[in-house]
């Protein structure tokens, strides 16, 4: 671990316990902070260096990581040399400084995708939380510049929605999430809209491509690291959770029997959990699989999509083979890899803690899988990896231990944060505001007051975004979308410093050569040479010339 819960130097500490990713294992919507992704979410980029600079010194706690884990990793740093250099620059001092790199990325086969910072979303679906703060979210992640996803579930629980015969033919949920992404869409990022199996039978790709066409990417679904079943959402209304009975879901308990009736009528159950089922449980082989895998694709291509994407799981080396195989082989857009320690909006518990392959190990694997196809002639899938990633320098890490086929690290809770204190901010300076915009403050907190008392004054970043839209459009953008601009830029710019350190000024250009290991069991895990043995050949030749 970095750290326990508090973090002296930066002046941030955790409200309960902290992950691996240094978010706290249960976020609150309703936090009044103060964690490394919360604070930067107002103050930016501030937050990568010490605080009170003047009269302290800081050292780091963080040499000599224990474990095999993604904190264990370290990025390597030069002392000459520059690669990656644009054609409006030389290799000159003042032209190779860390505001010239370049963290643009892009993926896809035809048609690419681009985005200004090597990040997209989790799957934001049909968790209420995900409804509540959407319009942070998405008008966030278009003006960043980076791909938002629409989970599964999202037409099924909307109980506005129309379907006949068992087709969706109106979803106002979905078409707000996409239209206000859109709104905003200037070219970098996109709309990823995904599907499961009740989506499937419920006609969602051919709604979508019917209404949206190439506008939006279609987004074929196995699984996710924090769970090894469907989806869940829990609902508090007897009526809701039969209308999600009634839709074809698994609703637990049972909300038509009686006995289970009674039982919330007298309060003794108080809440009902809708899972979604699992896919591919009638076929019984590798070959099955791989068959019924490439006739989905087919299909969605005959609906017209252009651009078509996979999320995988926290599955063993069988299934990680075969979506990596079976994706490249599709000639899909991008492959997204989510490892055990991600997060969720509700999953079981004990099953997030001990179900699935760690995020390091299962994309240490994913690069080596990768390069066997890459060796054999195969153009293998871009990759997105996710599972526990919140600050830069595990955005640096995630990219150059997938290098080359890692093009972007997807991020879920840890760009889900500003859009909640950005919206308790919103509604505490506009009480009128407080319920459409889902502020849970009545007023500023001390964590936020000591920063500022108005938007312009506690957000970083908010001038910056004022210039990009202008001054009229600028009342129009959520509070959670500026804290949401404010992150991406705090990472980008702790990201473009650590590549310059690292001498590589353009994002392809960073390789798992970026990285050794702190101990030897990271080392013998992800292939990454141990700090001590990294060009130590050469050193020695140098020793002896």
């Amino acid at each position: 671990m970095r750290f326990s819960k508090s973090n002296d130097v930066l002046g941030t500490t955790n409200r309960g316990n902290a992950c691996e990713s240094t978010l706290c294992t249960l976020c609150r919507a309703d936090c009044s902070g103060k964690c490394e992704t919360w604070l930067s979410s107002l103050v930016g980029r501030k937050l990568l260096y010490p605080r009170s600079f003047g009269v302290v010194t800081a050292g780091a706690n963080n040499t000599t990581s224990v474990g095999v884990n993604y904190n264990a990793l370290r990025i390597q740093g030069y002392a000459y040399g520059a690669r990656g250099i644009s054609d409006q620059m030389t290799n000159d001092p003042d032209d190779c400084i860390f505001p010239n790199v370049s963290i643009e990325t892009e993926f896809g086969q035809e048609i690419k995708t681009k985005a200004r910072v090597p990040m997209m979303t989790g799957a934001l679906g049909s968790t209420f939380i995900a409804a509540k703060y959407w319009n942070s979210f998405a008008v966030g992640g278009a003006l960043i510049g980076i791909p938002i996803v629409i989970g599964e579930n999202v037409v099924g629980v909307d109980k506005e929605s129309v379907l006949e015969k068992g087709k969706i033919i109106n979803a106002p949920e979905l078409n707000r999430r996409i239209d206000t992404y859109l709104r905003y869409y200037d070219g970098y990022g996109a709309v990823i809209v995904q599907l499961n199996v009740e989506d499937t039978r419920n006609g969602v790709a051919e709604y979508v491509a019917e209404k949206y066409g190439n506008k939006c990417i279609i987004e074929l679904k196995w699984g996710q690291g924090a769970k090894n079943i469907g989806g869940e959402i829990q609902v508090s209304s007897l009526d809701y959770a039969l209308f999600l009975k009634d839709r074809g879901y698994v609703v637990d308990p049972d909300p038509r029997i009686p006995e289970v009736q009674e039982a919330f009528k007298q309060g003794a159950v108080k809440a009902f959990a809708r899972h979604s089922r699992l896919g591919n449980t009638n076929l019984d082989n590798v070959d099955m699989v791989r068959e019924d895998f490439m006739k989905s694709v087919d299909y969605l291509r005959s609906l017209g999509f252009k651009r078509i994407t996979l999320k995988t799981g926290s599955y063993g080396m069988e299934e990680l083979a075969m979506a990596i195989k079976f994706a490249s082989d599709a000639k899909m857009d991008l492959l997204t890899i989510d490892g055990s320690g991600g997060g969720t909006g509700m999953s079981p518990w004990n099953m997030m803690q001990s179900w699935g392959v760690p995020s390091i190990n299962l994309h240490s694997k994913a690069y080596e899988y990768a390069s066997v196809l890459a060796a054999n002639g195969t153009k293998v899938v871009d990759m997105s990896f996710a599972g526990g990633f919140a600050l830069e320098d595990s955005i640096f890490k995630g990219i150059a231990l997938g290098a080359p086929y890692t093009k972007l690290i997807c991020m879920g809770r840890g760009l889900m944060i500003p859009g909640f204190v950005g919206s308790n901010i919103e509604g505490a300076l506009n009480p009128d505001k407080r319920e459409q915009v889902v502020g849970n403050w009545d007023s500023l907190p001390k964590t936020v007051s000591t920063i500022g008392q108005s938007k312009e004054e506690i957000f970083a970043a908010y001038f910056d975004l004022e210039k990009k839209v202008g001054k009229d459009e600028m009342k129009n953008i959520p509070y959670g979308a500026i804290a949401m601009y404010t992150l991406a830029d705090k990472l980008s710019c702790g990201l473009q410093q650590l590549m310059a350190g690292a001498r590589k000024f353009k994002l392809s250009e960073i390789s798992r050569a970026e990285l050794f290991s702190a101990n030897r069991e990271t080392a013998a895990e992800t292939g990454i040479e141990h700090v001590s043995d990294v060009n130590n050949e050469t050193a020695l030749k140098i020793l002896g010339s």
